[in-house]
């Protein structure tokens, strides 16, 4: 089955990076695009970047105001994260919109997540 798998989220001071990763496996055909996603708490997923697979157009949440890089090879993504604030700490979550070798049509996968948080 296909899994996304991220890594990366760590604890670091504001002002600090942090590069996250994301690994897809499985039966995959091929991946029309892949994005990071964050959560705060109980609050709603938003959108931080996308990447699109067909001409590697990037787009980004206002947010994120050029801090933030995200970037794909083959089935791997990566976020790349400057400048981080306190309101960055969030469990980030990799998504890829792809179709599996026995299916037809491109449907979104989701990881389990993974943790940053940003001390002052």
């Amino acid at each position: 089955q296909v899994q996304l798998v991220e890594s990366g989220g760590d604890l670091v001071q504001a002002g600090g990076s942090l590069t996250l990763s994301c690994t897809a496996s499985g039966p995959i055909f091929a991946i029309r695009s892949m994005a990071w996603y964050r959560q705060i708490e109980d609050k709603q997923r938003d959108l931080v970047a996308s990447i699109n697979s067909r001409d590697s157009t990037t787009h980004y949440a206002d947010f994120v105001r050029g801090r933030f890089t995200i970037s794909r090879d083959k089935d791997k993504g990566t976020l790349q994260m400057t400048s981080l604030e306190g309101e960055d700490t969030a469990v980030y979550y990799c998504s890829a919109n792809l179709r599996t070798l026995n299916g037809r049509v491109y449907r979104d996968f989701w990881g389990q997540g993974t943790p940053v948080t940003v001390s002052a």
